[in-house]
Parts: C-alpha cells; sequence; structure tokens
C-alpha cells in the first residue's frame, strides 16, 4: 500500500509544483518519488500482505509493480524538452502519467474484482487524456476519441462479466471465487461461462489482442511518440499481469473452458500482428502492429498454464518493454531531427550516429527474438511453457510467425546501415543516453543471465 500512496502523493506535489511555475523541480520530484516507491517495492520483497481483502502485496504483485516502475523512471527520462513543445502545462502530464502508474499498480495487486475495475479507469483515464495531448493535432484527438470509444466499449463486456461472475459465485473477491469454482466443478451456475468469456473479451481490448486489436494502430499512431512508448510498454505489462493473475489462478479451474477461445486468440493475435506489420510504411505504426503480435506470444502462458507462468511473463514483458522503449526513444531523436517517423527517416542513421544506431539494432534483435538478447530467452521460455504439454503445432506456428517478424524489424537495420540518408548529424541528449545505456545493458544481461528475473516470484 506504502508504493500507491507515494506515488498519488508524488503525483499531487508534482501538480502543486506546477502551480508555483517551478518547472524545473518536476522532473527530480517525480524521480524521486518513483525511486521511493521502488524502495519500498525491494523493502516489502517476500513479505506477502493483505490490505482488508482488496489487494494482495505478494511477490508477484511486487516484480511487476518494479517493472512498471522501472519503465515508467524511464519514460520519464525521456521527457526532456519533449512535452514543452506541446503545452506549457508540464505538471499536468507528468500527474496523469503518475496516476497512470498508481492504477497500474492496483491492476497487479488486486485480489476482489472492484479492485481490478478500479485500477483499469484510473489507468485508462488518464490514457485518453494523454493521447489526445496535443489539442491542435488533429491525429492526437483522433487517437484520444477512438481510445475512450474502444476503452468504454471494453470496460462494458468486462463489467458485464463481473457482473454474471458475482451472480454465479455471489462474491467480487478471488479466494470465494476460486473455492466455488473448485467445490462446484462440473454443476457450475450457467451465468458462470458468459460471464468469463466476457472478461476475457474486455481484458484482450486493453491488451490488443486480436480479434480486438483495431484501435492499438491508429491509437498508437495518432498520441504522441512518448505516450505511445509508455501505452506499448508499462501499461501493456500492467494488463498481462492483471489478466495472467486472474485466468492463471482464480480460473483455472476451468481451464479447459477457456483455454480454446484463447488459441484462437493466439494464432488470430500472432498472424494479424505479424502479416500487417510487414506492409507498414511508418516505423511507429510498424511497432503497434509488432505490439499486437507481442502479445500474442505472452498469451502463451496462459495456453499452459504451469508454476513457471508468472516467471516466464515477467521475463518476456522485461524484454519487450526495455527492448520497446529504445526503439520509441530513438523514434523521437529521428522525428526531431528529420520530421518525419517513416522508415526512409532512418537512411544513414549509422553516419549520422552510429551509437543510437547500435543500439536501436541491438532493439530489433531482441524484439526479433535473435540469441543472445532477452527478447530471444522470452520467446524461449514462452515455446518451452507451450511444448511441455505437446502442443507442437501451436509451437511450429509461432515460429513461422516469428520468421515473418524479422523481415519488419531488418528493415530497419538495413535502412541505417545500407542506404544513404541525410547528412545532418544527429544529437542525444545525455537523459537519453542514459536510458538508452540501461535499456541495453538490461536487454544483454537478461539475454546472457535471464536467471537474474526467472526465479523472482
Amino acid at each position: 500500500m506504502n508504493i500507491i500512496i507515494t506515488i498519488a502523493v508524488t503525483a499531487l506535489v508534482v501538480l502543486y509544483a506546477g502551480l508555483f511555475k517551478a518547472k524545473k523541480a518536476l522532473l527530480p520530484i517525480t524521480l524521486i518519488g518513483l525511486f521511493t516507491a521502488l524502495a519500498f517495492v525491494v523493502n516489502s520483497w517476500n513479505r506477502s500482505e493483505l490490505f482488508y481483502g482488496m489487494m494482495r502485496m505478494d511477490n508477484f504483485a511486487l516484480a511487476f509493480s518494479a517493472l512498471t516502475i522501472i519503465g515508467t523512471i524511464l519514460i520519464f527520462l525521456l521527457t526532456q524538452n519533449y512535452f514543452a513543445k506541446e503545452s506549457e502545462n508540464i505538471a499536468e502530464y507528468f500527474t496523469l502519467i503518475l496516476f497512470a502508474l498508481s492504477g497500474m499498480v492496483i491492476m497487479v495487486s488486486y485480489t476482489n474484482m472492484s479492485m481490478l475495475f478500479l485500477g483499469i479507469e484510473i489507468m485508462s483515464v488518464s490514457l485518453y487524456i494523454l493521447a489526445g495531448i496535443r489539442k491542435s493535432d488533429f491525429a492526437s484527438n483522433e487517437a484520444s476519441l477512438k481510445y475512450f470509444l474502444m476503452g468504454a466499449f471494453s470496460t462494458g463486456f468486462l463489467l458485464f462479466g463481473i457482473t454474471l461472475i458475482y451472480g454465479a459465485t455471489g462474491s467480487f473477491d478471488l479466494v470465494v471465487i476460486k473455492q466455488y469454482l473448485l467445490s462446484n466443478y462440473g454443476s457450475a451456475s450457467p451465468l458462470l461461462y458468459p460471464g468469463l468469456i466476457l472478461i476475457m473479451i474486455g481484458l484482450c481490448f486493453k491488451i490488443g489482442a486480436a480479434p480486438f486489436h483495431f484501435w492499438t494502430p491508429d491509437v498508437y499512431e495518432g498520441s504522441p511518440s512518448l505516450i505511445t512508448g509508455f501505452m506499448s510498454t508499462v501499461v501493456k505489462t500492467a494488463g498481462f499481469a492483471a489478466f495472467l493473475r486472474l485466468f492463471a489462478d482464480t480460473f483455472a479451474p476451468l481451464h479447459g473452458f477457456w483455454m480454446q477461445p484463447l488459441m484462437v486468440m493466439v494464432c488470430l493475435t500472432l498472424l494479424i500482428g505479424n502479416i500487417t506489420a510487414l506492409f507498414q510504411k511508418n516505423f511507429k505504426r510498424m511497432l503497434a502492429y509488432s505490439s499486437i503480435s507481442h502479445a500474442g506470444y505472452l498469451l502463451f502462458s496462459l495456453v499452459s498454464l504451469t508454476a513457471r507462468s508468472a516467471n516466464n511473463v515477467l521475463v518476456y514483458a522485461a524484454a519487450y518493454t526495455f527492448a520497446s522503449i529504445i526503439a520509441f526513444a530513438v523514434l523521437i531523436l529521428v522525428k526531431q531531427n528529420t520530421g518525419g517517423d517513416n522508415f526512409e527517416n532512418f537512411n544513414g542513421l549509422a553516419k549520422r550516429n552510429p551509437f543510437v544506431a547500435f543500439v536501436l539494432t541491438l532493439a530489433m534483435l531482441s524484439l526479433a527474438g535473435i540469441p543472445l538478447t532477452a527478447g530471444f530467452i522470452g520467446k524461449y521460455l514462452m515455446f518451452l511453457n507451450v511444448m511441455n504439454d505437446y502442443q507442437i503445432y501451436l509451437v511450429a506456428f509461432a515460429i513461422l510467425n516469428a520468421l515473418v517478424g524479422f523481415y519488419y524489424y531488418f528493415r530497419v537495420i538495413v535502412a541505417m546501415y545500407f542506404r544513404e540518408g541525410a547528412e545532418t548529424e544527429l544529437q542525444t541528449p545525455m537523459q537519453y543516453k542514459v536510458v538508452l545505456c540501461l535499456s541495453v545493458l538490461i536487454t544483454v544481461l537478461l539475454g546472457l543471465y535471464p536467471a537474474v528475473i526467472l526465479n523472482l516470484i
């Protein structure tokens, strides 16, 4: 609970600092608050605490909270001179990101369905505003409206599903619901099954899994690049943690029922995400479809439930988060330098800034799943998880899709090293260098020594 309180208080302090025009103090205050929250995570490790039957801070919640906080710290370090170009009200943007983070911590630690809904809405309302941060930009306004409408639509599915589950079990508490499923196996209320499917649909909307992904490309492309990076990394990680907490534990007794529709979603997500990404000419839109395909790989953890499913998701989410932060950081630099975010804007980047080209190459290799990177370990663990149940056809299908992914990731590398582009030098601010170096270090470290976080949960 100290983690959520610290983040919320930091948000309010930042907001008040903005009222007094203390712009230079905003980032230091924010980082101090987030590092304090991270210290509370470390201090609470291996101590499972239940708060009024609504939230549980166990190792699962703490590990994913730490990942979302670290990801948010890196996102904040990329704000150097970024929001100032959009508006003078920088404090409000910092505050909204912090409130979104507090909602995510609730999402990864809930033990009551009402807290799941509360966490999702705290996060989502903040993101609706952040997506439309550029008031004079039509694309940003469109992204905000689409995100709001699709978010409200998915919330309807989620709430209806929660209502049906409550009607069947008489409780919102996850422990009570699981006990009901275990004691009434084979004779559960007929309300339970449509409720479970509706909750699955609602959560698939939130994580951008097909066929409920159609809002993702337009919202990601229209939103400011920094907000898109936040949504595609930290937000997606929290969404999967919430998904995993509910389905891998509470609804595990009905795994045979919901596993079949989930497998259909996995196959559609991999196919649509990878095939559509092949035809993109815009780097940002390609990353959006890439995020859809990675949602498919993450869902592998639910196809076969094992004791290591949570650890596997943590490793994959960490690998995807840090590689994507590198990609969006470089995208921001390139867009500021060339004014565009198409693949052509990356032409000759290796000559203009060898360091930036090198770190982006490592990020693309990790996202593609090349050995010695964290992305390879993440994919390997997901495939191994499914292979334990001898679902070889699903693994073969996923490997074919991963090979398709090689093409569009390597398009960026080819553009940077083998094509001629603008001669203007690309400057890298110090804060960006810190983010890129830390992200690359973590990506390589997890690729070589995945045991660092593999056994945390």
